[in-house]
C-alpha cells in the first residue's frame, strides 16, 4: 500500500520486548506452564519456518487461548502486520481463541469485517474465516495495542491447519507459474533476468508483445508495470497474474492489444522481502518504495535494475513510454483504486484521469471515488511520484490499489470479499481497458477465440461470460462513453 509512515502504538520500551523477536517460531509445542510429559494431542504445535511464513512467538494462555505475537519485518521492527503459521496436532472439535497482539497498525479492515484465511492438509483451498468470528480491539493488556481475535474450532486431528492475514502468493509460486509459461513457447512472451535480490532471487522482467505486427519506423506504446514492492501485499501478485494471464491468451482482445502495445512486467519487485515474510521491507529493512530517487545498486539492487531499464526506455526515441503502473494493496479502503499525481496543466490532468474512468467502466469492483491525485510530501520517494518527474507529460503513473478484504459493487448493501480468482479478474480487466483506452475496439475479430489460458490450473469459467459480452458489445455505444469523459489520446 503506498501510504504515510505507520504509527506504532507501542507505548513501553522494545528492548527485549515482542519487538526483539528475529526468527520464526520453528515446530513450538504449545503445552501447559510447567507441564514435562509427553506431547498430547491437543497440545497445538505452532511452525512458521518456510518461505513467507512469519510468526515470532506464542504465549499458553490456557488450553483454550493462545498469544500469538508477529515477528517484526527483517532490520525494521516497526512493521508487524503479515502472519502466516501453521497449526498441528490438534484434538478433534478443539476449540480456541487466537489472538495476535503486537499490530503495528492501529487502522485495519478487520474493523470492518475482514476475517483471517486458513486452509488445512484435506482441504488446500484457501478461504476466509466467518466474520462473526473475528474481533478487533484495543486491549488494556497488551500496551493499549491493537488485537485480532479470533475463534476457531478444529476438525480433522491428523490435519495441519495454516493461517494466514491474506492469501499468501510466494516467491517459489511465481517461479512456477512463470516456469510454466515459459514452457509453452509463445512467440509474444519473453522471459529475462534483469537482475539479482541480495540474496541472489530472480528478478524476473516479462516482454509480451506481437513482434512481427510492429513496423519499425513507427514509434511503438509501452506500458510498463510492477508489483510486490511492499512482500505483504498479497493482492497484488494476483492481479499481476492476472494482467499477464489475459495478455498472454488467446482472447481477441489480448490479440489486438498485443499488436499495438509493449507490455513489460517486473511482477516481484521485492522477491527477499515475499520469501521472508516481511510486510513492507526488504531484507535489509528498507521500503522500497521510499527509494526510488536515489536507489542503490548494492542495497536496493532490484530497484536499482527497473529503475534504469525505465529511464533507458524513456530515452529511447523508438519508444513512448505511455504509462508507469504499480500493483500495491490496501489494508484499511475497499475496492480497487488508483493513486495519480497532481500537475498544473489542467489538460494533462483531464488526460490523467481517462484510463481510471475507462477501467471503471470494465470493473464492477473499481471505485472512481476513491481513486484520487495528490503531491504528499511523504510520497516523493514512490515509483508513481518519481517516475511523474521524470517522465514527460504523455506518459502517466499509478499506484494500482486493491483492498486486503472486499468489494462494493453497484446497488450492492454488502462488501463482496474478495477471492484469489476476483483479485485476477480486477488483472485482466485492468489489461483490457488498454483495448478502449487505444480506441482500437474496431479491430476486433469476433470469429477469434476467447478463451483465457492460466499456465497454473485455475477456473476462469466466473468471468468468460461477462468478458465476452464486453468485448462484443456495440462499438458505437463505447465510442460514445468516452467521448462523454473528454476522450481518449490516441
Amino acid at each position: 500500500m503506498e501510504e504515510s509512515p505507520v504509527r506504532d502504538v507501542d507505548t513501553g520500551s522494545e528492548t527485549g520486548g515482542e519487538d526483539a523477536l528475529v526468527g520464526n517460531v520453528n515446530k513450538l509445542t504449545a503445552s501447559p506452564p510447567g507441564y514435562t510429559g509427553a506431547q498430547r494431542k491437543g497440545h497445538l504445535v505452532f511452525d512458521a519456518c518456510f518461505e513467507s511464513g512469519n510468526l515470532g512467538r506464542v504465549d499458553y494462555i490456557s488450553e483454550f487461548e493462545f498469544d500469538l505475537f508477529i515477528r517484526p519485518d527483517t532490520c525494521n521492527p516497526r512493521f508487524r502486520v503479515w502472519f502466516n503459521f501453521t497449526v498441528e496436532n490438534v484434538r478433534e472439535t478443539q476449540r480456541v481463541i487466537f489472538n495476535v497482539v503486537n499490530f503495528s497498525k492501529t487502522k485495519s479492515l478487520y474493523r470492518d469485517g475482514m476475517s483471517p484465511v486458513v486452509k488445512s492438509t484435506s482441504r488446500p483451498k484457501w478461504q476466509r474465516l466467518p466474520a462473526k468470528n473475528v474481533y478487533y480491539y484495543r486491549c488494556p493488556d497488551h500496551r493499549r495495542n491493537y488485537v485480532m481475535s479470533f475463534a476457531f474450532c478444529f476438525d480433522r486431528e491428523d490435519d495441519v491447519y495454516q493461517f494466514a492475514y491474506c492469501y499468501p502468493y510466494t516467491y517459489s509460486r511465481l517461479q512456477h507459474y512463470l516456469a510454466g509459461l515459459e514452457r509453452r513457447n509463445l512467440p509474444y512472451l519473453q522471459r529475462e533476468q534483469l537482475g539479482l535480490s541480495v540474496q541472489q532471487r530472480q528478478l524476473d522482467l516479462l516482454t509480451i508483445t506481437n513482434t512481427d505486427h510492429q513496423s519499425p519506423e513507427r514509434e511503438k506504446k509501452l506500458v510498463f508495470l510492477t508489483s510486490r514492492v511492499h512482500p505483504g501485499e498479497s493482492p497484488a501478485s494476483f492481479v499481476c497474474q492476472g494482467v499477464i494471464d489475459f495478455l498472454v491468451s488467446q482472447h481477441p482482445v489480448a490479440q489486438v492489444l498485443r499488436d499495438h502495445v509493449i507490455f513489460k512486467i517486473v511482477p516481484m519487485l521485492n522477491p527477499d522481502g515475499v520469501y521472508l515474510g516481511n510486510y513492507r521491507c526488504s531484507l535489509m529493512g528498507f521500503d522500497l518504495n521510499r527509494h526510488w530517487q536515489d536507489p542503490s545498486p548494492w542495497a536496493h539492487p532490484t530497484l536499482h535494475a527497473v529503475k534504469q531499464l525505465i529511464v533507458q526506455m524513456s530515452q529511447d526515441p523508438r519508444v513512448s513510454l505511455e504509462f508507469y503502473i504499480d500493483v500495491h494493496a490496501h489494508s484499511t479502503l475497499l475496492n480497487g483504486f488508483m493513486y495519480g499525481n497532481v500537475f498544473e496543466n489542467e489538460d494533462r490532468v483531464q488526460r490523467q484521469a481517462v484510463f481510471p474512468r475507462l477501467l471503471c467502466q470494465n470493473a464492477p469492483d473499481f471505485s472512481l471515488s476513491n481513486t484520487s491525485f495528490n503531491r504528499d510530501s511523504v510520497k516523493a520517494g514512490t515509483g508513481r511520484r518519481f517516475l511523474g518527474g521524470l517522465l514527460d507529460d504523455t506518459s502517466y503513473c499509478y499506484t494500482l490499489e486493491v483492498s486486503f478484504y472486499s468489494y462494493m459493487t453497484a446497488g450492492s448493501t454488502a462488501p463482496v470479499p474478495y477471492t484469489e480468482e476476483t483479485y485476477m479478474k480486477l488483472g485482466r480487466n485492468v489489461a483490457r481497458t488498454f483495448l478502449d483506452y487505444y480506441k482500437l475496439n474496431n479491430l476486433i475479430n469476433d470469429s477469434r477465440p476467447t478463451q483465457i489460458q492460466s499456465a497454473e490450473v485455475l477456473s476462469q469459467k466466473s468471468s468468460s461470460n461477462g468478458k465476452n459480452n464486453a468485448v462484443n458489445r456495440d462499438t458505437t455505444e463505447r465510442e460514445k462513453e468516452k467521448k462523454s469523459q473528454g476522450g481518449a489520446r490516441h
